[in-house]
């Protein structure tokens, strides 16, 4: 945090780049809504997938701590227990910020509110997160900053709405059958990690030569993702 003070010039340019890149993905998803929500609630709920960062950076490195004073894993070094564990950290803080903010509220009256709002906690997660990896990028070297923030646009924060829709369709399956709906929260949570941790994995294991295979596999994601957001529509309308 010091260190972030102690640059603004940074600080602002890690900020811009990693908000405008969540900014930019919620104006695209919320065209997908036939009804708009109002706005002070998406407003709320991208704000708090952005305070959900910070806690989960902290459990995240008690649990890699934890892991390492167990043998679990070597420094530097995360299995894909681990990996799991971090992805069970995320998708619970997103799923809870946005049940927080919203799902829990009169506001979620219609099937498609799940996704919109699940999308919307996921984005402002990964707009801090974006930030926070940008900041340490540009400290290094500016012009590398652009690069990385390219890669999160297309790769890590395609991720963060992928499994963020997953929950939300599983939501939005169970409106008219709120008997089914922890099953279905509890199923979509379970892919959501899975395929999470399987991204991170990937990209770890292929030391980055295998970005254009991954973020391949994650463009087909959004393009289910859309079809998807389709067949919610018709659900009601």
């Amino acid at each position: 945090m010091a260190s972030i003070l102690n640059a603004p010039f940074l600080s602002v340019a890690a900020i811009t780049g990693g908000f405008l890149t969540g900014f930019v993905w919620l104006v695209f998803w919320l065209r997908e809504d036939p009804h708009p929500e109002p706005r002070r609630i998406l407003m709320l709920t991208f704000i708090a997938g952005a305070a959900a960062v910070p806690l989960s950076l902290v459990l995240e490195e008690m649990v890699y701590t934890t892991g390492l004073g167990a043998g679990l894993w070597a420094p530097g070094r995360p299995t894909f227990l681990l990996l799991v564990l971090w992805a069970v950290i995320e998708e619970g803080f997103k799923f809870g910020a946005a049940w927080w903010a919203a799902l829990r509220r009169p506001y979620f009256d219609e099937p498609i509110d799940a996704p919109i709002y699940l999308i919307t906690a996921a984005l402002g997660f990964a707009a801090l997160e974006n930030a926070f990896m940008l900041f340490n990028v540009f400290s290094q070297e500016f012009a590398n900053g652009f690069v990385t923030a390219n890669l999160r646009f297309i790769g890590a924060t395609l991720l963060h709405i992928i499994t963020a829709s997953i929950v939300g369709f599983s939501i939005a399956y169970s409106f008219f059958h709120t008997e089914n709906r922890a099953r279905n929260i509890a199923g979509g949570l379970f892919l959501a990690v899975a395929l999470h941790a399987l991204f991170n994995f990937f990209i770890l294991k292929g030391g980055g030569t295998n970005l254009l295979s991954v973020f391949s596999v994650v463009w087909l994601g959004i393009i289910v993702v859309i079809l998807s957001f389709e067949k919610i529509k018709k659900i009601i309308y």
